[in-house]
């Protein structure tokens, strides 16, 4: 069934999706630390925005605190190698299923009772809320004082305990990100993601067709805070530090909304455009700022608000479209 799916997609868009994995696998052997640090941001945001697109850009359900499930992967798997030393792909068999399982019953919640649009977005920050204020004073996790993990000097790369230098993280999140492409595309073309697509565009007509909406839609929330989880484990091992105030901020949400917005909802290209030119015109901001001796706090906050803005008034399905078209490529395809 994959090989037959894989062979539905046009050989250019092969050759190009080809040609961009290839060259950033071989950034590393050109460009040094600064470089892959950037990298490995654009990535993050890409892949996490990924996760939020089936959700949002696949079912039609906006949420506005998928930080949430960031955070609950990031303290299970960073609290299991902090006091039992289990190595961060074994806490992934933690992190995924609590944050499956959150997902799940704030789903019910919302899809029992028929709650959509604004109102879903409201619950959604209102469960990142809950896990915030719940994990400040979460002493297992240090609470508000912080969970920091052991950093040591380690003279190869620890692939198990994901303890080394950022070349080794490049590659870890850069093979997620592709493969979280490939199974966003999977989805898409299959029974499941015509179902949620269906939901997206009209959810009565959907459920008057005999579609079960609510499986349908729970699938979905759940699927997306399993897949974004993983990007909470990679941030704790990365970062080595946790703080409630940050994992579970608002602002982390919508940093992860923001590359699907700008790269356009729906489309597979799009959180990884999105991430893209976010990242490298907020990274060329600072490096201007910090030229003329400029630091004014929350600079970055506003110009993404620009960019967005502007991005929405001149391209409003996002710049991925408008890129496709100019490809020859399918505009919400691949």
């Amino acid at each position: 069934m994959i090989g037959r799916i894989l062979r539905d997609v046009p050989r250019r868009t092969l050759v190009l999706l080809a040609c961009f994995f290839a060259v950033l696998a071989a950034v590393p052997f050109i460009a040094g630390d600064y470089v892959l640090t950037i990298l490995i941001l654009i990535l993050y945001f890409a892949y996490t925005g990924q996760a939020w697109n089936i959700l949002m850009g696949f079912t039609g359900y906006l949420s506005l605190g998928h930080a949430l499930f960031t955070g609950l992967g990031a303290y299970s798997a960073a609290s299991l190698f902090v006091h039992f030393g289990v190595a961060p792909w074994l806490g992934l068999l933690a992190a995924i299923p609590i944050a499956m399982a959150v997902a799940g019953l704030m789903g019910f919640l919302a899809f029992r009772f028929r709650v959509s649009g604004v109102y879903f977005a409201i619950l959604t920050i209102a469960f990142a809320e809950f896990a915030r204020i719940g994990f400040d004073h979460f002493a297992w996790v240090s609470g508000s004082s912080g969970l920091f993990l052991p950093v040591a000097q380690y003279a190869h790369n620890d692939l198990w305990r994901l303890r080394g230098n950022p070349m080794m993280f490049y590659y870890i999140i850069l093979v997620a990100t592709a493969l979280a492409f490939l199974i966003s595309y999977l989805l898409l073309r299959s029974r499941t993601g015509y179902f949620w697509l269906a939901i997206r565009e009209d959810e009565q007509a959907a459920r008057a067709t005999g579609i079960d909406t609510f499986r349908y839609k729970m699938m979905a929330v759940m699927i997306s805070a399993g897949m974004t989880s993983f990007g909470g484990v990679f941030y704790a091992f990365y970062y080595n530090n946790l703080f409630p105030e940050q994992v579970f901020h608002i602002a982390r949400s919508i940093e992860i909304i923001l590359a699907p917005m700008v790269g356009g909802i729906g489309t597979l290209f799009g959180p990884i455009v999105g991430a893209f030119v976010l990242e490298t015109a907020s990274e060329g901001l600072r490096v201007i700022l910090e030229a003329f001796g400029i630091d004014v706090p929350g600079i970055k906050q506003v110009f993404w608000g620009f960019v967005l803005l502007a991005i929405v008034i001149a391209l409003p399905e996002g710049v991925w479209p408008w890129i496709a078209r100019r490809l020859g490529l399918k505009e919400r395809g691949p």
